[in-house]
């Protein structure tokens, strides 16, 4: 690329890059071939702002506009994302009873 030495078309052409970068974002957001994951992350980083948690919050209709996702598709995300940061249930492990208790070496178990 050639070096731009006039100031004026060096802002323009920085503002053509931030532009062509925003419609790219853009574009990921509304491709119907990005997972919902996806494309809500696409919309969250184009405007710098989170997924709500609450299902009822009024601009999960708005992002549904923006990206093409049906809202019930957003909810389905909140909630994914919501089981994702419980803590996982730990295996119960059960462990046999011992068939005589364990003695600690005491005067009780010495015998003179």
């Amino acid at each position: 690329m050639d070096v731009i030495l006039d100031r004026s078309a060096r802002l323009a052409f920085e503002e053509q890059e931030r532009e062509r970068v925003r419609m790219q974002r853009y574009e990921e957001l509304r491709s119907e071939s990005n997972s919902t994951a996806v494309r809500v992350r696409a919309w969250e980083k184009l405007h710098g702002l989170r997924l709500p948690t609450s299902p009822t919050h009024g601009i999960l209709r708005v992002i549904s506009v923006a990206t093409g996702i049906p809202v019930v598709a957003l909810r389905e995300e909140q909630q994914a994302r919501r089981d994702a940061r419980l803590p996982r249930p730990v295996a119960k492990v059960e462990v046999p009873a011992l068939e005589a208790e364990v003695r600690l070496e005491t005067g009780a178990s010495q015998q003179p």
